[in-house]
């Protein structure tokens, strides 16, 4: 079938509205309609060259739609279904997926990396040319063919342009703060970044009890919109930063530190905000080869724990329909992340307003 979609052709390259050839999907894939799919910084890193991959590609790994078709095989999903599309499939039946981590499965990560199906091979066309496929969901597209394991079905009630958030910054995000650091009633939490993750993560702190959580962004309109999403207190980066925190965490630091940027510099300041015993989530995802530098003997004698956030340790099949619950209970405010929508067409000025700190998150909306 022919689709339109948003088409990468490399790195510091805009992207381009192409007609794309679309194959039907084969043993165990998925046919996708796309309702939804948010803009997200981890695609701008495709632009930006930070984050290496396969081109020319469609970006896109934050979606929401209704299944059309499935290949032989399928047995999770049936034409009709709601789903949220999942950019860590899991097997099932590989050494993570068997010990409670199918966020890490090994199956599907070096399909994934290549920008391929699970046989080698991409089912987008440009002509003849093969176009790859971005976390195996290439949702910057009106249609997508998806792994089976990608697709998590979800009740009809809620938006889909609201339900396509669940798929990347409201997992990782409240995940971080819900399953990756297991934050408790009363305890204190430091957030260092205010996008759309950074903001999911101040709505898991408020939603796990936390009694202070504060707010830390070079941007001040953002630090407005981290109120409406939990932030108890909120600071301007600037050098006096830790000792703000500090303060306001009676003089130890914060129980719990969050880093939602990706800049070894942040990562490295982070550290300092947390109390001795305290830890540090790594939650941004860094440029590709670079390094950050943490003292180890401020380590060992403050016993900090240091942890990455893959993905918020979530189950995608487990936490995704608990997450949309939890918003149709109104204990997570993801309609206002929905700060502005786009047409597909407009992708650049989506991407524009994101770098700009002026959205929350903005949504392409089929």
């Amino acid at each position: 079938m022919q689709i339109h979609a948003a088409l990468l052709e490399g790195p510091n390259h805009p992207f381009v509205i192409e007609t794309l050839t679309l194959e039907a999907p084969r043993d165990g894939e998925v046919l996708v309609r796309l309702a939804a799919s948010g803009v997200c910084h981890s695609d701008w890193h495709l632009v930006t060259g930070t984050t290496r991959h396969p081109m020319p590609c469609v970006a896109g790994h934050e979606g929401a739609g209704v299944v059309e078709a499935v290949g032989p095989g399928v047995s999770r999903v049936k034409p009709g279904d709601h789903v949220v599309l999942s950019w860590t499939p899991d097997c099932g039946h590989c050494y993570y997926c068997q010990h409670g981590k199918p966020n890490l499965c090994e199956t599907f990560t070096g399909p994934i990396w290549e920008g391929v199906m699970l046989d080698g091979t991409p089912r987008l066309r440009l002509g003849s040319e093969p176009v790859y496929h971005y976390c195996g969901l290439a949702t910057f597209a009106e249609y997508a063919v998806v792994p089976e394991q990608s697709c998590v079905p979800i009740r009809k009630d809620v938006p889909l342009t609201t339900a396509s958030l669940v798929g990347c910054a409201v997992a990782t995000g409240v995940g971080a703060a819900l399953f990756t650091a297991g934050v408790r009633p009363g305890e204190s939490v430091a957030v260092f970044g205010c996008g759309g993750v950074g903001l999911n993560i101040l709505m898991g702190a408020a939603l796990c009890g936390a009694s202070t959580i504060i707010a830390v962004d070079t941007n001040a309109p953002k630090l407005a919109i981290a109120r409406d999403f939990g932030a108890t207190h909120t600071l301007l980066a600037s050098d006096d930063v830790i000792e703000s925190i500090r303060a306001l965490t009676g003089g130890r630091g914060a129980d719990h530190v969050f880093e939602a940027v990706g800049l070894p510099s942040v990562q490295e300041n982070a550290l300092e905000a947390a109390r001795p015993g305290g830890t540090l989530v790594l939650v941004g995802l860094s440029p590709m080869g670079s390094g950050t530098n943490l003292p180890g003997a401020v380590i060992t004698r403050k016993e900090l724990t240091i942890k990455g956030s893959y993905y918020g340790t979530v189950s995608p099949a487990r936490d995704f329909p608990l997450l949309i619950d939890l918003y149709v209970a109104g204990k997570l405010q993801l309609d206002k992340l929905v700060s502005q929508t786009y047409r597909l067409e407009e992708i650049n000025a989506a991407y524009a307003a994101m770098l700009t700190g002026e959205v929350a998150r903005g949504v392409i909306v089929y």
